[in-house]
């Protein structure tokens, strides 16, 4: 199948509205856009419930979804900013914390998503300097160990369906790996052992299971902690570029603070 980065876009703003029950279009309006938080059904599988924050920004503006309480406060602090990406920074997330701490919520995480630009996925000129092989599910059962643990989610094994495996002779030295988090889109993890690195071991992998995933019809996507710098630099070398960014808060779980909170994956 031949994409475009249009197509591909497309595609992943429609997933993002089913996130935050609005419309595709709402990412691209000239002003911010409220929505209450509830359950969605089509939502990504890990948010499977209602968000006391959500934020998200394809750069044009951002779309929030929130318990009712936070509304006017969070509105507030977006028309405050002259740019409003200065609400994800340390400042406003401490604005955001204030509005948050009454209703007993904490923010969970902060991340950057990226897609595949077609064009570079294409160019990509890597050479990976192990065997490589596409695994699949009945491949991942003995997998499901911390050293994989981006690669593959022992939370929800179900979702996993695609990997690419780099073997050192019989060891497995890197591994990426694709959840299937929602109908269109899968996403995209990767490690490497810590031994292999700095080798184009992770960027190779990277772009072979997005071109794997492109092939099968599905939209790849890559998420990282945005002071990851390895996380992605890997995803723009494999041919990925920034979509959107993300930032969100849930209720902590213990009443009295001693276990922390529960959180998306």
């Amino acid at each position: 199948m031949k994409w475009t980065k249009e197509e591909i876009r497309r595609i992943a703003l429609a997933q993002s509205a089913e996130d935050h029950g609005c419309c595709p279009e709402d990412f691209e309006a000239p002003e911010h856009r409220f929505f209450p938080a509830s359950v969605r059904k089509k939502a990504r599988v890990y948010l499977d419930q209602p968000a006391v924050l959500d934020m998200t920004t394809y750069g044009s503006n951002v779309v929030v979804t929130c318990d009712p309480a936070l509304t006017e406060g969070v509105r507030s602090l977006l028309e405050r900013e002259e740019e409003f990406w200065q609400l994800f920074a340390p400042e406003g997330v401490r604005a955001l914390d204030g509005l948050l701490a009454p209703l007993g919520a904490v923010l969970s995480y902060a991340t950057a998503s990226f897609l595949p630009d077609p064009a570079e996925i294409g160019r990509f000129d890597g050479i990976c300097p192990y065997r490589t092989r596409i695994l699949g599910p009945e491949d991942f059962a003995p997998l499901y160990r911390p050293e994989w643990s981006d690669a593959l989610s022992a939370m929800r094994p179900r979702l996993d369906r695609i990997a690419v495996g780099a073997y050192d002779g019989d060891t497995l030295v890197g591994l990426a790996g694709a959840s299937q988090d929602c109908p269109a889109m899968m996403q995209i993890g990767v490690n490497v052992l810590p031994t292999y690195r700095g080798r184009g071991i992770g960027a190779a992998l990277t772009n072979r299971l997005a071109r794997e995933i492109l092939d099968m019809g599905q939209v790849p996507f890559y998420s990282a902690v945005w002071a990851n710098i390895r996380s992605t630099g890997n995803a723009v070398r494999a041919g990925f570029r920034a979509a959107w960014a993300s930032l969100s808060a849930v209720v902590k779980t213990d009443p009295h603070g001693e276990t922390g909170w529960k959180e998306e994956e």
